[in-house]
Parts: C-alpha cells; structure tokens; sequence
C-alpha cells in the first residue's frame, strides 16, 4: 500500500502520479482517505487531551481520599471521561478500518518513466531475432499437439471443464523439461535460490502481493472456514516468505525461484483465447522474486528482466521486451517489462513474462522490514518478481516456432539433455 503520510503531506503528487494510470476511482479515493486521516488525527487529539484530564483528575482523587475528603463527585466525572475515551477509541478503529480498507484499493503510484495511458501506449524497447514469417504449412499449437499426440484438449475439458489442459507423452516431458531448464539456469548462473511453496496460502498472502481484495473474482477460494486460496502466482508464496519479518543488514539482496502451478478464475478475460492453451485456469510457471534494498531496486529490475531473456535466447526464441503504460500494469508495480514471443502459427505476440518493481508497495502490506546497521531503525523492503518463464506459452513458442515442414517439431538444442531425444515426431 501507500505511506500514508506522503498522501497527507503530498496529495497533489500522489494524485498526479496515480492519474497515470486512468483510473477515474483514485483520486476520489485518495480524498477519502485525507478525510477519514484528518477525523482520525482529531479523534486522538481529543482522545489524548481526555487521558490528560483522566489523569489530573485520578490525581486530585488520590489527594482528596488521602486528605479524608469527599471524591464522589470527581470520582463520576473521571468515569464520563473513561467512557468518552472509550467512543473515541471505537471511532479511531472505525477510522483506521476505512482507511486501511481504501489504502489496499489504491494501487502504487508508477515510477517518472513509465507512460501514461493504457495497453496502446506500451512502448517496445528492445527485440531479440527475427520473428518467422508465416507459411502454409505453418499449424497453430492447437492443430500441431492434437497431431503430434502431445496435447489433449477435449479430455482436459471432460475433466474439468474449459481451460484445463492435459499434456500427455513428450508434451508432459516437454513441460518438464522446460521447467528443469529454467530452474537450473536461475540457480547455476543467475544465483537465486530454489524454494518449493506450498500451493494454498491464507488471505493474508494474497493481501500482502496485492491480489486481495482487488482481484479476489480472479482467484479460487477453497470451501471453508480455513481462509486458503490457491495461489495464482509463486509470487505470492515466495513475496510473503518474510512477511512480518525485520532483516538484518547482511541479510539482503534475497533472491528465490520456485517453480508452481498457478490457477486463475480469467474472470475479466471471458471470450478471449478460447481455442488452444493460450489463456487456461491452471497453468505452470517458474517465478522469480527479489527483496532489495530501495535504492537497488532499479538496477534489479533491469537484471531480473535480463535473466528472463536469457531463457529465451537459450531456447532461440525471438521475443521483444515492452515497457508497459501505468493504465496495463499490475496494480502493485511501479515499473513492468513484458517479454512477448514471437507465434507463428497464431501470427502473434505472446506474452510469457512481467517483470515488475513494486518498489516498497508490497512490504508495506506484508510488513516485511531491514535495518542497515544493527540497531538501526527498520526501513520497507522493495519487491521485484518476474516469470522466468510461464507455461504453457513457452510451450507454445517452442512448437510453433520449431515445427517443420513434415509435421515435425526439432527441437531446441539445449532441451536436448533434458528431453532425452532431438525430435518430436507424428
């Protein structure tokens, strides 16, 4: 969430900053909250001036029972004073809820230079190779895994409905492999360390990473009382390891890498990608998170964004990297690279990571704190996390941008090792 304090002492700014994004709710929001802080600061002004009067008052008391005297009459006045205190202390908690409740609403306010606007204002930095160029033979990922026996849609759909892939054989394997690949390289030469989450976290996780309450329609909630919803990202996990937690000096930069399933209502996505696996309910996916101090956090992103290339030049991939207008990010960044692949059979970029710096937005939820020197005063965190990479889009760049002519797909040499075979073959 937001400092509050730089909404009282900053609000034009804030406002400015957030009207990035194109949202017409914050600025109203961000009014409510000067309100409800300046009814809060009151409250606990008249709330201390009432302890102060509580306090002299329990004074004279003492004196006049020690001198012998009568101190019915302030004994009764000190009892009005304890019950207005205890009104104004219901108010600030009413006070502090709402304000707590609007500031999870409010998303982070987006760094200088990213643009203004939504998904048409996204800006192409970079691209790597030469997109392919469309050929007859050329079969979408739906048509090609039906053929190859890799890909089995219509089972998934008998299992549990629309968007519940089944990779069978080598597409199982390819699966696999692809997430053996990604894993290794983010721990041998890009130095994270590999964490295994668990796949149900409480509404506390999902509230820290920002996905609660905004995107609460997106995600599953499991049936209970046991508040566990089954993660859409390995962010959350993996964000929410050191949540509630002050570390200490030596103690960053954390950088962790895990792989999960995901699992993902689209409720906002209803009618588009119906056909093939571009957009499903559970998909898996290799995540990459970073805790940094705040004035790394810059730097990070760019390394971070690196290291999720470096996964697609190892697959020789051709792929673009797309810095993304304030009004198409996430709501906790501050700054988000795409990478897109290039698919030839659907003739279109895909998206298979977001790189984002949350600066301190997400600490700030999950209350996750370091100290420069022992003793010093705990300052937030900031939280990068990016996908490193996501399936099954990976999965189909790979067998889109490497079929060939026969019906085959060769594959990329450095899956080789891991897929025990060069080939996949009708």
């Amino acid at each position: 969430m937001l400092d509050l304090k730089r909404i009282r002492f900053e609000t034009d700014a804030v406002k400015q900053e957030l009207a990035k994004r194109g949202d017409p709710d914050v600025a109203g929001q961000i009014d409510q909250v000067i309100a409800l802080d300046a009814e809060r600061r009151a409250v606990i002004q008249d709330v201390e001036g009432l302890k102060a009067r509580r306090n002299q008052t329990s004074k004279e008391i003492a004196d006049r029972k020690k001198a012998g005297e009568d101190a019915g009459e302030l004994i009764a006045a000190m009892k009005e004073v304890s019950d207005r205190i205890g009104e104004f202390d219901r108010q600030l908690t009413a006070a502090e809820a709402q304000i707590e409740e609007l500031l999870l609403l409010i998303p982070n306010t987006p760094l200088p230079e990213v643009p203004a606007g939504d998904e048409s204002a996204n800006e192409s930095i970079r691209s790597w190779g030469e997109p392919l160029s469309a050929a007859p033979w050329r079969k979408p990922h739906w048509e090609l895994g039906v053929e190859l026996s890799v890909l089995d849609l219509e089972r998934g759909a008998r299992l549990s409905g629309s968007g519940f892939p089944v990779y069978t054989g080598l597409g199982a394997r390819l699966q696999r492999a692809l997430v053996n690949l990604m894993v290794d390289t983010h721990v041998r030469e890009h130095g994270y360390r590999e964490v295994t989450p668990p796949y149900l976290v409480r509404g506390q996780a999902m509230r820290g990473t920002g996905q609660l309450p905004k995107l609460a329609d997106d995600a599953y909630q499991v049936a209970g009382d046991d508040d566990l919803w089954l993660i859409p990202t390995a962010e959350v996990p993996l964000t929410n390891l050191h949540g509630g937690e002050v570390l200490g000096p030596d103690d960053l930069p954390r950088r962790f890498v895990g792989y999960t399933p995901c699992f993902r209502r689209e409720a906002g996505a209803a009618g588009r990608d119906t056909r093939g696996i571009i957009r499903v309910h559970q998909f898996d996916k290799v995540e990459m998170v970073r805790l940094e101090r705040p004035e790394d956090s810059g730097a990070a992103l760019d390394e971070l964004t690196g290291h999720a290339e470096r996964i697609l030049q190892t697959l020789g991939l051709a792929y673009r990297v797309m810095l993304l207008a304030a009004g198409d990010m996430a709501g906790s960044s501050a700054m988000t690279y795409d990478l897109e692949v290039w698919s030839p059979g659907v003739e279109r970029w895909l998206e298979v990571s977001s790189c984002s710096n949350c600066t301190d937005y997400q600490a700030r939820r999950a209350d996750i704190r370091f100290r420069r020197e022992a003793g010093g005063k705990p300052e937030y965190v900031h939280t990068l996390n990016g996908s490193g990479l996501a399936l099954p889009r990976t999965v189909i760049a790979v067998l889109e941008n490497y079929q060939r002519e026969d019906g085959s797909v060769e594959l990329p040499e450095a899956l080789h090792p891991y897929m025990g075979c060069s080939r996949i073959e009708p």
